[in-house]
């Protein structure tokens, strides 16, 4: 019973999608204020529906209601409890309701948090949301509905997959959809502000909160799923530039090219065109990795289904959605026009070139993406594009993007000289050049990305100090007044400078452990020693285990620095009965500087075991770098002027009506 009301919860939901996506656009059209106020009722109505649907679907899980296909065949009794909440979205169906889901409940907060719009704006971004729900809804209705029941149970389900019973899978993909899907939040209110033909500063403001939270969740979901891969699967890295890795991180870039040109739209009333074609943009390209995930057109430990039906379907979808945005863009683009001017070296025009870099550099990872799905369409030679393409290809627009991200930082509004800017960042530039030749001359083995990581690495966070100290105008005053001014700095400045340090973390830890990273491989007897770089391991034992749905086998390893011991590390080697399949479980001594990493390997007939060791120095610095970004973004979320966002500047959008 619980089941089907989850189902026809889903159903009724659906309907009202329906009514939202059209009776409030005509309201809004004929400025009936009934019709656009049935926006607010219908979005919140939505999301206590899906709400309640979800809940039922979680519930089945939990009780292990193996007459429900989605749970015979992803869980099973003697799987943890937090394995079987977890194994509500770690599936097709499951994961695709959490994604609707997430899509409704951003609705329902613009309907309750968005008294400050305009009505008829307000009504035309809840249609196009609600267009995006039905679409979604008919698609889980017609090719993936979870609440199938079976007509003859099974005693027992099939499990997850074991790669997916681990703790982190309980954030990741959550973390992702409030990313992923918040986009579509930046996605209506652009097509909302086509259909109108209006884009000004008051709409830049309100726009760009609800990409910065679906940024700042997205940079959380991204690093959630590196460190996962990175301490899981056992293969000792943190990014392999898989096709669904890149789904992801398409979106972000996009994101972070979108928040940085609504500043220009807000303080400049200029870029109104191109911050709208980002809009559009950013949430295409999650579409885009929701066709690639869910459509079986690549094969990967990420990948949810592999039905050419239903990557049609999601294909239709995403046809729909981003010609008819790209067509509206075309028809009203030129209503889109500013009479703003400003110079080449300026504010402005570092956004714009920070925009160009950011976009480009999304379309080699879209290049390098879908080049093998041409290829084998075209040819039919399978192909694989990896890291040394991306490697190569993406890296130098990065390197740019933070050369001149603490400059573009500071430079004035309309018009700058770069001279006199950069005044205020030769010490910051000679600091960082110095440290870099510091790494340089102290490091064995003579190779630059470790020295010039840190050198970019450190212009970018010292960068983000000065540009605070600048804005508190510290030069000829007293500390305690620099403080004070400090302390009075509005959020959003000092949530760009934490992001843009947390970036700088980020590239350093990614320069460290892929330069000094030190690797060893071996097959070692029970009591025997061994050396990796500075550090000395002894296998102490292997011993069997047996888990609640598993079998393990767990060696013990103590590593030493010298006499003293430093860790005692616990590799594993499970194998999961149900699914029949393997896992590694690494052992991972966490430390700020370094990371010591061991993988318990195969048994050999001699009765030795193959071992992996890796000594990985600063990779934390990389998961601390992104949360340190989330942060940033965070403290430009509470900012108090994108929480009256809807009471700037009314004059001046009346005016722009009237043009």
């Amino acid at each position: 019973m619980i089941a089907e009301i989850g189902h026809f919860t889903v159903l009724l939901a659906f309907a009202l999608a329906l009514v939202q996506a059209f009776v409030p656009l005509v309201g809004a059209q004929k400025n009936w204020s009934g019709w656009m106020q049935l926006a607010d009722t219908t979005a919140v109505a939505q999301f206590v529906l899906i709400a309640i649907s979800f809940a039922a679907l979680t519930y089945s899980f939990v009780v292990s209601d193996f007459s429900l296909a989605l749970v015979a065949a992803n869980s099973h009794s003697a799987k943890p409890m937090l394995y079987k909440v977890t194994g509500v979205w770690g599936n097709h169906e499951g994961s695709m309701l959490l994604w609707i889901l997430i899509l409704v409940f951003y609705g329902a907060l613009v309907a309750v948090f968005g008294g400050n719009l305009p009505s008829a704006l307000k009504a035309r971004v809840l249609s196009v949301q609600s267009m995006i729900s039905a679409a979604f809804l008919a698609f889980l209705i017609f090719t993936s509905n979870p609440f199938v029941r079976l007509a003859v149970p099974p005693i027992d389900g099939n499990d997850l997959n074991p790669l997916l019973q681990d703790p982190g899978l309980a954030f990741h993909p959550p973390f992702l959809y409030f990313g992923y899907v918040g986009l579509s939040m930046s996605f209506s209110f652009a097509v909302a502000a086509l259909i109108e033909g209006r884009v000004d500063a008051a709409w830049a403001r309100w726009v760009r909160p609800w990409t910065l939270l679906a940024w700042i969740t997205l940079t959380i979901g991204i690093a959630l799923g590196s460190w996962w891969a990175y301490y899981e699967l056992g293969w000792g890295g943190w990014w392999f530039w898989d096709p669904v890795e890149n789904a992801s991180f398409m979106p972000w870039l996009i994101a972070a090219a979108l928040l940085h040109s609504a500043i220009v739209v807000e303080k400049r009333d200029a870029l109104k065109s191109w911050t709208v074609l980002l809009a559009i943009l950013a949430f295409s390209f999650s579409l885009i990795g929701t066709f690639i995930v869910r459509s079986g057109v690549i094969t990967s430990v990420h990948a949810f289904a592999n039905d050419p039906e239903r990557g049609i379907f999601i294909l239709a979808i995403l046809t729909v959605a981003i010609g008819g945005a790209l067509t509206l863009f075309a028809a009203r683009a030129g209503q889109l026009r500013t009479n703003a001017v400003f110079g080449l070296i300026s504010r402005e025009g570092g956004l714009v070139l920070n925009n160009l870099l950011l976009v480009v550099a999304t379309a080699v990872v879209f290049f390098g993406t879908i080049w093998p799905l041409i290829a084998e369409l075209t040819t039919g030679r399978k192909l694989s594009v990896g890291a040394p393409f991306f490697d190569s290809a993406f890296t130098p627009f990065m390197v740019v993007l933070v050369a001149i991200l603490p400059l573009g930082a500071i430079l004035p509004w309309k018009r700058a000289q770069v001279g006199k800017s950069f005044k205020n960042l030769r010490g910051a530039l000679a600091l960082s050049v110095a440290l870099g030749v510091l790494v340089w001359s102290l490091q064995t083995g003579g190779r630059m990305l470790a020295p010039f990581g840190l050198a970019l690495a450190a212009w970018l966070v010292l960068g983000a100090m000065l540009d605070l100290l600048i804005r508190a105008r510290y030069r000829n005053q007293a500390p305690l007044e620099t403080l004070r001014r400090l302390r009075n700095l509005p959020r959003s400045d000092w949530g760009k400078a934490v992001a843009h340090a947390g970036l700088g973390l980020t590239i350093f830890g990614i320069a460290a452990v892929t330069a000094w990273e030190q690797e060893d491989i071996r097959v070692i007897n029970i009591g025997d020693r061994f050396d990796v770089g500075a550090y000395e391991f002894v296998l102490n034992g292997v011993e069997d285990h047996n888990g609640q749905n598993y079998s393990a086998q767990i060696g013990t390893v103590t590593a030493y620095r010298g006499t003293r011991k430093v860790a005692d590390l616990r590799p594993e080697k499970r194998f999961y009965p149900v699914q029949r399949m393997p896992t590694t479980e690494a052992a991972i001594d966490f430390g700020i500087t370094r990371d010591l990493y061991v993988v318990l390997g195969d048994k050999q007939p001699d009765g030795s075991w193959a071992m992996r060791t890796y000594i990985k120095p600063f990779s934390n610095w990389i998961w601390l770098g992104c949360l340190v970004m989330a942060l940033g973004g965070c403290l430009s979320l509470t900012d108090r002027r994108y929480r009256v966002a809807g009471a700037v500047r009314p004059k001046r959008a009346k005016l722009q009506a009237a043009e």
